[in-house]
């Protein structure tokens, strides 16, 4: 599959390249819930306390995955509803992590390899880690056909890959031999964004003379950077024996924390950007940190809708999660739109981005949309206008799509190439007819896997 498509969204309110320290909590409200885990299975208890690093739940349907300490803390169950809450919270030394051999999550017969992928689990790494394909969590013993590594992430107001990796590079060199230890003949593939500069030099000259690791230049589009488009461009093969396992360089550098020094990923670098946010900014946040305290003095008077993740492929934060996921790369802040724009159809659009270039604004040197909550319109059938086609990574047709499923012809839409669709949700941006063409998408394949799943038989 060739590269085709994508498109760059320009909006207000990207964060800055610093990354900013943020103030130690007092208090940290951890989610027992993220975009693919549910840490149902307790492992601490009412008023226990607990130091850095120790595991406080686990998720007994994805490896066992925990969710992790990250300061020690007096653990309260009740204080929130679905967050296990850590109070008087307070930084103290890390302790490197000494294998358990009588933990029942461990490796029974394992090796090396094996207990450096157990220590990867225990530590927090593994919870970087991806099927590229799938989205799914990777078995940590199984064995994957090959590995992909991005530095590029694209999608407005999400952690960008190059602020992860400054000042990092001899930890994200070091992640890599970690992770080729991992491998027996499988291949490692690093993407790297089609550009030239002193840093993207730096990258290239620290890398060089890694036989083993196979380069692939991307163009800086959004869409592009997306696992499973890289994935076909690469040719690599989907299948669920030997998935490709992809991963950031949050992922890589979490890779090195835990095998270099033993010591836990409990803090990451997250984007706290949008038009609402006052001086975005990158920052250095842990999983639990309070999202009232994360958020104060950053937004403006008036109401504001606040996402978990990028603005084309994020969730609104519901108003029951007090704390920052722990999955969470960035934080979207929008102004909330409260009352309709008066006679909006007949304004030229002078302050409006349009992919099809149908405004004033076409008369304007480029510029950064402020972007809100607002539709700007009502919503219409689609026109066939092609759009969607133009800018998908995928190279599918979302607008044939649509149109079989809104007829609720599911297996025509999967022939169609529904499947293939990775959910960017570029073309629900693009669309001039406002069809929320990825959540239709989204759900039509939640249906497509249901209905193709063996049922399960009941002894």
């Amino acid at each position: 599959m060739k590269l085709r498509g994508g498109y760059n969204v320009p909006l207000q309110g990207r964060p800055a390249g610093r990354v900013e320290t943020l103030p130690e909590p007092e208090v940290l409200h951890l989610p027992l819930s993220s975009r693919r885990f549910a840490f149902s299975q307790l492992a601490a208890e009412e008023g226990q306390r607990v130091l850095p690093g120790q595991v406080l739940a686990r998720d007994p349907d994805n490896h066992a995955v925990p969710l992790l300490a990250p300061r020690a803390g007096t653990v309260r169950l009740d204080a929130v509803v679905d967050h296990i809450t850590l109070e008087d919270v307070e930084k103290v030394p890390e302790e490197p992590f000494e294998p358990d051999e009588q933990d029942v999550h461990a490796p029974q017969a394992a090796d090396s390899a094996g207990l450096r992928r157990y220590k990867l689990v225990e530590l927090g790494a593994w919870q970087f880690l991806e099927d590229a394909f799938t989205g799914d969590l990777p078995d940590p013993f199984g064995t994957p056909g090959a590995v992909l590594v991005s530095t590029v992430h694209m999608e407005p107001y999400v952690a960008r890959g190059d602020v992860q990796l400054h000042k990092r590079l001899a930890g994200f060199t070091r992640g890599l031999h970690h992770l080729q230890s991992l491998l027996e003949y499988q291949p490692v593939y690093l993407v790297l964004p089609d550009i030239r500069s002193e840093f993207g030099e730096r990258v290239r000259e620290a890398l060089r003379g890694y036989a083993w690791l196979r380069p692939a230049i991307v163009p800086r589009r959004y869409g592009l950077d997306n696992y499973e488009v890289l994935a076909r461009h690469i040719e690599l093969e989907r299948t669920p024996e030997r998935p490709v396992w992809a991963l950031d360089v949050a992922g890589l550098l979490a890779v090195d924390r835990a095998l270099t020094a033993s010591l836990p990923s409990t803090v990451r670098i997250i984007a706290l950007g949008g038009p609402a946010v006052k001086d975005p900014v990158h920052a250095k946040a842990m999983a639990g940190y309070p999202l009232d305290r994360l958020l104060a003095g950053r937004l403006p008077e008036g109401p504001a809708r606040v996402i978990d993740g990028g603005v084309l492929t994020g969730r609104s934060m519901p108003e029951a999660q007090k704390g920052l996921g722990a999955e969470c790369d960035g934080l979207t802040v929008l102004p909330e739109h409260t009352s309709r724009e008066f006679l909006g159809f007949m304004r030229p659009g002078l302050d409006r981005q349009s992919y099809s270039r149908c405004f004033l604004s076409l008369l304007r040197s480029p510029f950064a949309e402020r972007f809100s909550s607002a539709l700007r319109g009502e919503r219409r059938p689609c026109i066939g206008c092609g759009a969607c086609e133009q800018v998908c990574p995928a190279a599918i047709m979302p607008h044939l799509i649509h149109k079989w499923l809104y007829q609720n012809a599911l297996e025509e839409a999967e022939q169609s190439g529904l499947h293939l669709c990775v959910r960017c949700g570029l073309c629900s941006y693009v669309c001039p007819s406002k069809i929320e063409l990825r959540g239709q998408f989204v759900e039509a394949q939640h249906l497509s896997r249901a209905e193709h799943e063996p049922a399960e038989v009941t002894p």
